[in-house]
């Protein structure tokens, strides 16, 4: 199959190739559903539980989608990815499943426990300053130098389809429960989850609404939508939401998303910490910060959802044990 052009967006039955190629790697996560949410919203919601999956996020998903398309050559030259920690783990992993050698570009501010897991799963961590450097310009000088092969957070074809997995076991699990969902809740940083979810949701419950999810500060797609076009966070840190600090939303992301999602809904950081909690206690889940910004939409408040059949992704899991502590407390 030929690598699709830089300019070319997935389509539903990307993801669905993207499923059948991750299926003996990727483990399908449950919907999570808890009557006391329910009767907190009016809705009966159900919760995507990625904090299961394997490296313990979504991004698994996206990384092995892209990394085993790679042909002989490409993979002895190995990749180079740049992340914060989640899409830093999900590479790390599929490049250690595959056998090729990874680099992989990460802030100096990212949580310990993601730096740790990415070195155990065979990475070289290069690290950079959030403030100061250009990620970007780093990991291409590397790939450049060696020969590897790029693999961006999410403005990426492959990335996109797979990550899109999410949405296709969303639609299937409730439609085994003679459900469709009516809204749908999703974290953005770059936009490549909700992407791929918008895809796969809207193949088959078009009229479900979608919702990109942001702690306050950092809400790129929320402006971007109702502006028409991508614009920019000011801020570059400072939020609890490390893996949530995209400046802005990808451009192939955007551009499969701009026509599929209903808005942009933002949360705050007292609402994420109560959100963090919750998951813990109520459901026996840890949540990171990140992962738990659709879970405190709709424990805020933040939208209507009464008597509808809400899904919301519950994108990670990696949290250092010393915060993870702090926020439970």
């Amino acid at each position: 199959m030929p690598a699709p052009t830089a300019a070319a967006l997935p389509t539903a039955s990307d993801v669905a190739e993207a499923a059948r190629l991750i299926a003996p790697v990727a483990r399908r996560t449950p919907l999570l559903s808890l009557p006391e949410l329910d009767a907190l919203t009016g809705a009966r919601v159900f919760l995507k539980a990625e904090p299961l999956q394997r490296t313990g996020s979504f991004k698994f998903r996206g990384a092995y989608n892209r990394l085993a398309r790679l042909n002989d050559a490409e993979r002895k030259a190995g990749v180079v990815a740049m992340s914060s920690g989640n899409h830093a783990q999900g590479v790390a992993t599929a490049a250690q499943l595959i056998g090729m050698p990874a680099v992989i570009v990460m802030p100096k501010d990212s949580p310990t426990l993601k730096r740790e897991r990415t070195a155990a799963a065979g990475a070289e961590i290069v690290l950079y300053d959030r403030e100061k450097d250009d990620r970007a310009a780093i990991a291409r000088q590397i790939a450049d130098e060696r020969g590897a092969t790029l693999v961006p957070p999410y403005d990426d074809f492959h990335i996109m389809a797979g990550q899109g997995t999410v949405g296709r076991e969303i639609v299937e699990d409730l439609a085994a429960q003679g459900l469709s969902p009516d809204t749908v809740l999703v974290c953005c940083s770059g936009g490549g989850l909700l992407a791929g979810v918008a895809l796969a949701v809207h193949e088959r419950a078009p009229k479900a609404r979608l919702y990109s999810v942001e702690p306050e500060d950092f809400d790129d797609h929320a402006r971007s939508f109702e502006a028409g076009r991508r614009v920019a966070n000011s801020k570059l840190g400072g939020s609890l939401c490390d893996g949530l600090l995209a400046q802005t939303p990808g451009e192939l992301t955007f551009a499969v998303n701009q026509p599929h999602v209903a808005g942009g809904v933002t949360v705050s950081e007292d609402e994420v910490k109560r959100a963090v909690g919750f998951a813990f206690r109520e459901l026996k889940l840890v949540v990171e910060p990140s992962g738990a910004v659709p879970l405190a939409a709709l424990l805020s408040g933040r939208l209507d959802v009464r008597g509808q059949v809400v899904a919301a992704v519950v994108s990670g899991g990696n949290v250092d044990p010393a915060l993870f502590a702090r926020l439970v407390a």
